[in-house]
């Protein structure tokens, strides 16, 4: 029988939508080799984050939520990561949101839940929380990036670009969503992917590249996605830089950080009936 490859693993899974935001991170890894499931053609750059323990698998996903969560669960499967983050650009809701400021979700709206009723429209969204490590990380991250002016703010994902901040859709976001900073387009599939797996560490960054109204054309032929990407890319970093592989901790010279508690070795042992242990020094 021929011999059978090894399963590839990753630390970190950073997803992307676009080209741009592919690029962005790409920048940043090191000794990359592509990668591609074998059932599914789905293709992956398999890189390391240099001076750092993690092995970083970077994928182009393509534009939608629902893309997003499909590709999200089988890279996950795949790929058996500890985090994943969604990295890329927005649209800025808010009037202190500039663009080449960068967004970390703190939460993150699916906005199009809901009923619509004689009374108006009964908005029923759903929301995942960003990872508390993570953010807690990006929290730390971005003090040490004085060019980048990060926020910690919800963000708003539905299957429109929107370029109109007059329009009824933007006055909807405002009255239902109205911490949102942020809009874009696949977030919450990467986050409830995440969250349906149970044990993985996600968090959405998005650099603003646009306003969300009617000089979004503009703001792009100017390049605005290119540098709100460059900027998602680089706090993306930050934070896999502040937060370590789990692996690679020092929970080795902590018995209790291992164990989680006092522990008793019987290896080699016999014993009978009840056993009553005495905590003693180290």
């Amino acid at each position: 029988m021929p011999a059978k490859h090894p399963r590839p693993t990753a630390a970190a899974v950073i997803l992307t939508a676009l080209p741009e935001e592919y690029d962005a991170v790409r920048a940043h890894l090191v000794d990359a080799e592509e990668i591609v499931h074998p059932k599914s053609g789905t293709r992956v750059e398999l890189g390391r984050l240099a001076d750092t323990a993690w092995t970083v698998a970077l994928a182009e996903l393509g534009a939608g939520a629902l893309t997003a969560a499909s590709l999200t669960t089988q890279i996950v499967d795949w790929l058996d990561p500890e985090a994943v983050l969604f990295v890329g650009v927005a649209g800025g809701l808010k009037d202190d949101i500039e663009i080449g400021d960068v967004v970390v979700a703190t939460k993150v709206y699916a906005i199009h839940g809901g009923k619509q009723t004689p009374e108006g429209f009964q908005a029923r969204p759903e929301v995942w929380q960003g990872s508390h490590r993570l953010v807690q990380a990006a929290r730390s991250a971005l003090r040490d990036m004085p060019d980048v002016r990060g926020h910690r703010k919800p963000i708003a994902v539905g299957e429109v670009v929107l370029a109109d901040d007059r329009s009824a859709f933007a006055a909807h976001i405002r009255h239902h969503y109205n911490d949102a900073c942020a809009i874009e387009m696949e977030g919450s599939g990467a986050a409830h992917a995440a969250h349906l797996n149970g044990q993985l560490d996600a968090l959405v960054i998005r650099g603003i590249s646009d306003l969300a109204n009617a000089d979004k054309h503009t703001a792009d032929a100017s390049g605005s996605q290119t540098l709100a990407a460059e900027r998602a890319a680089s706090v993306a970093v930050g934070v896999l830089r502040k937060h370590q592989p789990r692996e690679s901790s020092d929970s080795e010279e902590d018995p209790q950080v291992r164990y989680g508690g006092d522990h008793i070795d019987f290896s080699g042992g016999t014993f009978y009936g009840p056993v009553t242990g005495k905590q003693t020094g180290r």
